[in-house]
């Protein structure tokens, strides 16, 4: 059974907090859910801002692989016949292929809210639809408030669906507004829908009660043909359905056509892309596609996933583009130190016997406040070292730095470094914006004489962690830095009560791990 995707991220989407696009954004995010096959992307409500109104413009010029551009809007107003009303004339202006107008379908609604008898509203409808049909668009009604209205007036809300019908609709969604029903409440409104609509059905659930994937699963087990949703789940409120969810679910667990097995792949992807265009974090937790959907932390099923990865994994990773991951942390056993020398390439043949006592360590360490789930080069330098045994690239011999606040509100650092490197020692000094910038930099300073790979490296990202309140200021820290080299990014952590010291333990990590790849 093909079942077709309807994206409404560039505008249900954009109603969810923190959540804004530029036109130019909503062009790259429409481009990039065309490359995933999506069906139809909602473009925005062309009569509501100029924004939206330049992005059909543009989008209007361009050619579409697999995606109808869809704009989005209300029947007419009451006091107005269609072919005269302003928000149905932005529509067709908008010059898209397809057009999603909304209507009250809720008893309440068209008391409360338009003031209208429920005859007038059923008419808009009608007419509505009718005028937009007439003009040659494909006409997709959103029926408002749906599973509201059908429990609380069943035939009036179906009423309104016959209206739509009348005109001419092309498919009809069901939309849980409200995000309130049960899967019951939609399979029991869908059924009951199908026996008295002829037309093809969508679905269109929000997030409030964490049910909006559950929900559109199941109308598409009633028959619904279209799921209408956004990536990641954004919205209002607690947001929409998440078709990052919907459609692998749909794909690989209900055997449906959705975009197909080589699309799929692209899917993790085009959710970070959306993130990222958003101006979001990527939630590590969410399914399918994030970071942690696939990782596996304890010791007892990390040592069945090397076994059969079908033991803690409901699908293939790389069906929906992720990866498997293995964390590393107190709750590790030796499988999930074995896995990560593999992973890394790690020589271990007939050494595993050596992977006990970094087992240790890293238990020892974690219990002083270290984390290494987020620091896998502080991992790889661990493991090297018990595998192979330690390489003394250099010593730090001391190290001093010094902040001084100048009556002019002028904050200095300065850092002095000792270096020995073989029977050589170098005695640097650097200045820096604060004082683990100035250490750096004169640790680099010292360190690139000897490492011509060294030069290359950038540290781009400093995290620190208050690990107990009960010391005040001498409370323990945990540092987390990052380091690129322009190609590869890396991320070290240490730990101390002396927050320097715990910066030095990190950036001395990050370049040992640099060393160990370039001249291990």
């Amino acid at each position: 059974m093909k079942i077709f995707v309807y994206d409404t991220t560039l505008r249900d989407g954009t109603q969810g907090e923190s959540v804004a696009f530029s036109v130019q954004d909503k062009l790259r995010v429409a481009r990039k859910l065309d490359e995933l096959g999506i069906h139809y992307i909602e473009g925005g409500w062309p009569g509501s801002n100029e924004k939206d109104a330049e992005f059909f413009r543009i989008a209007a010029g361009q050619s579409w692989r697999t995606a109808k551009i869809a704009a989005f809007g209300s029947t007419a107003l009451a006091r107005n016949q269609p072919s005269e009303d302003p928000n149905l004339g932005a529509l067709l202006e908008a010059g898209t292929p397809v057009v999603t107008i909304f209507g009250k379908t809720w008893d309440f609604h068209v008391h409360a809210a338009l003031r209208i008898p429920l005859a007038r509203n059923c008419e808009l409808i009608q007419a509505s639809v009718a005028y937009l049909k007439s003009r040659g668009r494909e006409v997709i009604f959103d029926a408002e408030h749906f599973f509201d209205g059908f429990g609380a007036n069943p035939e009036y809300a179906l009423e309104t669906l016959r209206a739509a019908a009348e005109g001419g609709a092309d498919l009809i969604t069901l939309c849980d507004t409200n995000g309130g029903s049960l899967p019951s409440r939609i399979r029991e409104a869908v059924g009951r829908v199908q026996a008295v609509v002829g037309l093809p059905l969508g679905i269109h659930c929000h997030n409030d009660s964490e049910l909006a994937v559950a929900n559109t699963l199941a109308a598409v087990e009633c028959g619904a043909v279209q799921v209408q949703g956004t990536m990641n789940g954004y919205g209002e409120r607690c947001g929409n359905a998440n078709l990052c969810s919907i459609i692998p679910n749909l794909e690989l667990k209900m055997g449906m056509t959705v975009i197909g097995e080589k699309r799929l792949q692209l899917l993790t992807s085009a959710s970070r892309f959306v993130s990222q265009i958003a101006n979001l974090r990527h939630r590590k937790d969410l399914a399918f596609v994030g970071e942690s959907a696939f990782a596996h932390k304890g010791g007892v099923h990390v040592s069945a996933v090397i076994r059969d990865a079908a033991t803690y994994e409901h699908v293939v990773p790389e069906k929906v583009g992720n990866v498997r991951r293995v964390l590393v942390s107190e709750l590790s056993g030796r499988s999930n130190l074995l896995f990560k020398a593999r992973e890394m390439k790690l020589d271990i043949a007939e050494q595993e016997e050596k992977l006990k006592p970094a087992l240790s360590r890293i238990k020892k360490l974690e219990s002083q406040g270290y984390e290494f789930e987020a620091a896998e080069a502080s991992v790889r330098v661990l493991l090297e070292t018990a595998i192979n045994g330690e390489r003394e690239f250099f010593r730090i011999d001391n190290f001093r730095v010094f902040t001084d606040m100048h009556r002019s509100g002028e904050v200095t650092s300065e850092a002095t470094v000792k270096v020995r490197v073989g029977d050589q020692s170098v005695h640097t000094v650097a200045e820096g914006d604060g004082p683990v910038h100035a250490l750096d930099k004169a640790l680099r300073l010292a360190l690139n004489q000897f490492f011509e790979p060294l030069r290359s490296v950038a540290l781009i990202d400093y995290k620190v962690r208050v690990l107990t309140g009960t010391h005040g200021t001498g409370s323990r820290v945990r540092v987390h830095i990052q380091q690129t080299d322009g190609e590869e990014t890396w991320t070290t952590v240490g730990v101390s009560e002396n927050i320097l010291e715990a910066s030095y333990i990190a950036l001395a990590d990050g370049i040992r791990y640099k060393l160990l790849q370039t001249m291990g």
